[in-house]
Order: structure tokens, then sequence, then C-alpha cells
């Protein structure tokens, strides 16, 4: 029996002119997380996108499981296919669900008949293959409201594809649609969800992460490139760059009131973040910021740190709070890793009293008098290691 994956898209369908230009980008991503199974075709035809295997002995509940972290997908089902003849329409559902059939106690049909030729129209088509599954499956009963299986036989053009119930795909727009954006990926909870968010609404993410030995240990570092690991599914590859941090937070230690340093802190790396990210060509900075979570985001100490930058900061977190951006990290499977008790270099030197509301005049003329020359901001993003992290 030919097995086919059907997938259904979102917002992509209200692309207008542009619209071919989204579903082909869909299907490179999604070719892309199929490869390590095997060779698939895929296409689009009547508002779907059709994958089939063309390798023997393909996983397919795999497959699936990969192409619901695909953006751009909003529905995922497996579904056999046969000739449009009521005849073998109706032994191949019994045949293709007869493990869930046996194990559940209600069920219903569902027809959608986009070929109009076919004799049969929809409500017939229900309730005769509805019909023909009782008499195979005498225990079942029709339940219309929430059935513990829907069998749904669709007609179109090609053949007759009948399915179960739909899983949730990621939904968005897909990776690539909409440009590069370097991630500020710290050790934390918020800043996985926040690269995640982003690329959802069709950014390729690239990532730094600024590490201050001695100060910051290996483990730390591997615990990022765990979580830059644990994105990829939904990102695509990651370049990621590991950014020698500790000569500048030691001047920066010595040099600045201890109550700025936080403030000083990030509006240094948004230094050397940007000057990476246009050399890897982003057109924005993503950091996971969350407003008045901490002392350094506040809307005054924000105000300070983006202009320490040209490029625009992205902020998917700012309006969150704590339980939803939780919520996201356990769903895309980041939450585990990030609570790992191995401090980043944001925690180094914390200050006791930390500023929360400063002006930047005063930031400003307070890194005047540090003088630390740009060449040491310069010395850092060139000094970054590359690590590519695939998928």
């Amino acid at each position: 029996m030919k097995e086919i994956i059907l997938l259904k898209s979102g917002e992509i369908a209200l692309k207008g002119l542009n619209r071919s230009t989204f579903e082909d980008i869909m299907a490179k991503n999604a070719r892309r997380r199929l490869q390590p199974l095997g060779e698939f075709k895929i296409w689009h035809a009547q508002s779907t996108t059709y994958v089939q295997p063309l390798t023997e002995g393909v996983d397919m509940d795999e497959a699936v499981r990969r192409l619901q972290t695909v953006f751009g997908i909003v529905a995922v089902t497996k579904s056999c296919v046969v000739e449009k003849d009521f005849s073998v329409i109706c032994p191949a559902a019994a045949e293709y669900f007869a493990e869930q059939l046996t194990a559940a106690r209600t069920f219903k049909v569902e027809a959608k008949r986009s070929d109009k030729a076919f004799p049969m129209k929809s409500p017939e088509i229900s309730r005769e293959l509805g019909g023909y599954l009782l008499s195979r499956f005498h225990h079942l009963k029709v339940k219309v409201e929430q059935p513990e299986i829907t069998i749904t036989v669709e007609i179109r053009e090609q053949g007759a594809y009948i399915h179960a119930d739909q899983l949730p795909g990621a939904g968005g727009i897909p990776v690539g649609t909409g440009g590069r954006a370097m991630l500020l990926l710290s050790g934390g909870i918020d800043s996985p969800v926040a690269g995640y968010m982003m690329a959802k609404r069709g950014l390729e993410i690239a990532a730094v992460h600024f590490a201050s030995p001695p100060y910051t240990s290996d483990r730390a570092r591997q615990k990022v490139l765990d979580l830059a690991q644990e994105l990829t599914p939904y990102t695509g590859r990651i370049r990621l760059f590991v950014v020698p941090f500790t000569k500048l937070q030691e001047l920066l230690r010595e040099r600045c009131p201890e109550d700025y340093f936080t403030i000083l802190m990030r509006r240094y790396m948004m230094r050397v973040a940007e000057r990476i990210a246009l050399r890897e060509d982003c057109g924005a900075l993503i950091t996971g910021e969350s407003l008045g979570q901490v002392a350094s985001q506040t809307m005054q100490a924000i105000g300070c740190t983006d202009l320490a930058c040209k490029l625009p900061v992205l902020r998917p977190c700012i309006g969150m709070d704590k339980e939803e951006i939780v919520r996201i990290s356990r769903k895309i499977e980041t939450f585990e890793t990030s609570i790992l008790p191995y401090e980043d270099c944001c925690t180094v030197f914390t200050p006791r009293h930390p500023k929360t509301k400063p002006t930047v005049a005063a930031v400003e003329a307070i890194e005047a008098e540090m003088a630390i020359p740009e060449e040491l901001v310069a010395e850092a993003a060139e000094q970054a290691e590359l690590n590519i992290i695939r998928y």
C-alpha cells in the first residue's frame, strides 16, 4: 500500500504572488530535515504539499516527527493513496487503520470530494464507508462529536487519500524567507526561546555566546553548544560564535562604577555582536530580554543598550512573563539544558545594587572616562571561535 505525507501550510496561503517562493523554501527546509531518512519527492498541489518517500523502508513516523518542526507547516498527516474506486477505498481504509480501529471504541468518517467527477458525493462516501467499517469492526460505534478516531477520505485529482487526524505543525513561515539575524545566546532559559520565536517568523539564525574563562567553565560553554543543537530542528544549521570576553570584562570591572557594570557590559556585548553580525550578513540582533525581569531589562536600561549599536534589536520575549517563556522552552525541549547549574559570563562580577534607571548621558560619560580602546572590541570579534551546529 502506497503511503505519503500530507502537509498543510498556514500564512503562506496569504502571500499572494510570493506564495510559490515561500512554498519552495518550505519544501527545501523539509527536504533537508528528511535527508538522513532517505530520498523524498516533494510537490505542491491544491493547497497541499505532498511528501512521497522514494527510498524503501523509510521510517514514516520519524519523518512526520521531523516535519512537525519545519516552520510554515501547520498540520502533518500520514495517508495511504489508492485509486479513485470506492470498491478499493473501503478495504484499503480497513487495512490501513486496522490497529487503531481495533483499539478504538468510537469513530466517524469524513469525506472531501475536490474531484467533482467522482460519482459519489461527500455525505454518501462518509455514510457508505462508515457502514463498511462497522461491518468489519463490530465493536465500534459512530460518534459524531469527539470520536476516538476520525478517518478522512479526500478525493483528489491524483487519487484517493485516506488518513486519520492531522498532527499539529510548527506554524509560522519558513526559515530563510525573512533574512538573517544574530542571536545573543546565553546559557539561560530566555535566549533559546527568543531564537526559536524569530526563526518562526522566517529568520535564519546565527548565534554569538560570550565566554569568560577562567570565570566560566568548559561545562558552561558546552551547555550553550547543546542549546544551539536543541534549536536546530526548528532553525536548521546555526553558525555559533564563542567570543573570548575575559579581557573586556576585567577592564570593565576595574574602570567602571559597580552599579553601572551590568549595563556597560551589555553595551560592549552588543558592540561585539554587531561586528560579527555585519560580517555574517545579519540584518538585526536578537536578545531574550523581558521587560522588568531583571535590573538590566528595565525600559531605561534597554534604551541605553540599544544605543550602543546601529542594527535593530529584536526582543520577541519583551512582553512575556517567565511562566510563558518556560512553557515555550519546555515545548522546544531546551528547558532542561537551560537550568543546568553552569553559569555564563552575565553572572560574573554581578553588582550588589545594579543601576535600574540609567540615563544615556551618564552611561556615555562613564564610557568616555573609562577609555576602553575600540580595538579590544574588534579583537574580541575577530577572535570569536566558530562552531557550526548541524541538525
